[in-house]
C-alpha cells in the first residue's frame, strides 16, 4: 500500500493562511511503514512543525521533490485539508484521499472527487462514538483550539487574568465568559481557570453543566425551553424566538466580562450569531472577544475573519486555524489520529486498507466511493433538505 503525505504548506489559503501541520509525524510515519506501507512525503512537509525531512527518511520513509510524478500510482493521499484540483485530477481511480474536505460547503469539490471515482474519507465525518475516539480529529483540534483562544485573549487584555495581592494593592481576577461548552469550550474553561481566572459559560445543553463545573467554572443558566443535542454530541440549532431570549439572557454576563470566547459551530450549518455591536459596546474598553467561528460566519457582529479588530474599543479576535498556532502539538494529535484510522481498518495479510463500508465509522466518514457520494447526510443537504 503506498500512501502518499502531501506539503500543504506550498499553496496559502484564501486568507493567506500557511498551513503549519503535517498529517503524520516521524513517530507516525514509522509505525505505518512496520505495519508494510510504503510512505512518500512530499519534501518539507514537516518543517512548518518541526520535523526535518532526515527525521522521515531514518524510519523509512522515501522523501519526495515532484509530488505529481507520485501521484498516480498512490493507493492513498493524506493531508490535513484537501488536495488541490490539480493534484486530484491526477490519482488513479479507485484511490482513497483523506483530510478535511469541509463537505458540507465544498459540494462542487466533493462531486469531482466522486466523478473522478476517488474514495474520500473526511474526517470530520468520522463518528462521536468511543471506539472513534482515537482518530477524532475534530475533536483533537477543537481541544488544541480551546487553549490558544484563551491564550491570546491573555495576550491581548490590558490585565492579567489570575488575582495578585501586592503591598501597592489587589489586582482582582478576571472574568472571563465562555459560550459555548463543547470540546474547544472545555479546553476553554480548563485553561482560563488553570490561568487564575473567574469563568463563567454558558451551553444550550443543560447536559454539560455538570462538566463546566468539574473544571471549576460556573454554569450560567438560561430558560429558553427545550433544546438539546444530536446523537453526535452537537448542539442542535435553536429558534428564532430561543436565539432572542438566549443573547438578552447573557447580555449581562458579556458586559461583565474582561474575556469572552465564543465557539458556537453547527455541525454542516452556518454558525449563529451570538453577540451584537450593541451588546460589544456595552463591554469595558480593553475587553477581548475571541470568535471561533469567525472563519465560517461568525458569532460577533463585525469580527472579521482572518483578523484582529476593534469594535467599541473592543478586541475582537477573528484569527481562525486556531491549533496552527500550536503546530507541533496540532500535527502530533492529527498524525496520531490518521496512524488509529489507517490501523484500524488495515490489512496485515494483504498490506492494504480494508473498505468494509458496513463498519459503522467508515459508514459514517466516507462521503464518496466508486463515482458516487454515498453519504446520507451529505446528499441531503445538497438537495437542501
Amino acid at each position: 500500500m503506498e500512501i502518499i503525505i502531501l506539503n500543504e504548506s506550498k499553496a496559502p489559503d484564501p486568507l493567506d493562511n500557511v498551513e503549519k501541520r503535517c498529517a503524520a509525524t516521524p513517530s507516525s510515519a514509522q509505525r505505518l511503514v512496520k505495519k508494510g506501507a510504503n510512505l512518500l512525503l512530499e519534501a518539507g512537509a514537516g518543517l512548518h512543525s518541526g520535523y526535518s525531512d532526515k527525521e522521515y527518511e531514518d524510519v523509512g520513509v522515501t522523501v519526495i521533490d515532484d509530488v505529481n510524478e507520485a501521484l498516480s500510482t498512490a493507493d492513498m493521499v493524506v493531508s490535513v485539508n484537501k488536495p488541490s484540483d490539480a493534484q486530484l485530477a491526477l490519482m488513479k481511480k479507485g484511490a482513497v484521499v483523506v483530510g478535511h474536505l469541509d463537505p458540507f460547503f465544498q459540494q462542487p469539490l466533493i462531486e469531482s472527487i466522486a466523478e473522478r471515482g476517488l474514495t474520500a474519507i473526511s474526517v470530520e465525518m468520522i463518528p462521536r462514538s468511543s471506539r472513534a475516539q482515537k482518530m477524532d480529529a475534530l475533536s483533537s483540534q477543537a481541544s488544541l483550539a480551546g487553549y490558544v483562544m484563551v491564550m491570546q485573549a491573555a495576550n491581548k487584555l490590558p490585565s492579567i487574568l489570575p488575582m495578585m495581592m501586592t503591598p501597592s494593592g489587589t489586582i482582582k481576577p478576571a472574568k472571563v465568559f465562555i459560550i459555548g461548552a463543547g470540546v474547544a469550550g472545555l479546553q476553554a474553561i480548563a485553561t482560563a481557570k488553570r490561568l487564575g481566572a473567574n469563568v463563567l459559560a454558558y451551553d444550550t445543553r443543560a447536559v454539560v453543566a455538570e462538566q463546566v463545573e468539574s473544571l471549576g467554572g460556573k454554569f450560567l443558566k438560561i430558560d429558553i425551553g427545550e433544546t438539546g443535542q444530536t446523537k453526535d454530541g452537537y448542539a442542535k440549532e435553536l429558534t428564532d424566538e430561543q436565539k432572542a431570549k438566549q443573547q438578552e439572557a447573557q447580555r449581562d454576563a458579556i458586559a461583565d466580562s474582561d474575556i469572552v470566547i465564543t465557539t458556537a459551530q453547527l455541525f454542516g450549518r452556518k454558525p449563529p450569531v451570538l453577540i451584537s455591536k450593541d451588546t460589544l459596546a456595552l463591554m469595558k474598553p480593553g475587553s477581548v472577544v475571541v470568535d471561533m467561528a469567525a472563519t465560517s460566519g461568525g458569532n460577533v457582529e463585525g469580527s472579521v475573519a482572518g483578523e484582529t479588530v476593534e469594535i467599541s474599543g473592543v478586541t475582537v479576535i477573528g484569527n481562525g486555524n486556531w491549533s496552527q498556532f500550536v503546530a507541533r502539538a496540532a500535527t502530533d494529535m492529527y498524525a496520531n489520529n490518521i496512524y488509529n484510522l489507517v490501523d484500524e481498518f488495515f490489512d496485515d495479510e494483504t498490506k492494504s486498507f480494508g473498505l468494509n463500508l458496513e463498519d459503522d465509522i467508515l459508514a459514517g466518514c466516507v462521503i464518496t466511493h466508486d463515482g458516487k457520494i454515498i453519504n446520507e447526510m451529505l446528499n441531503n443537504a445538497y438537495k437542501g433538505a
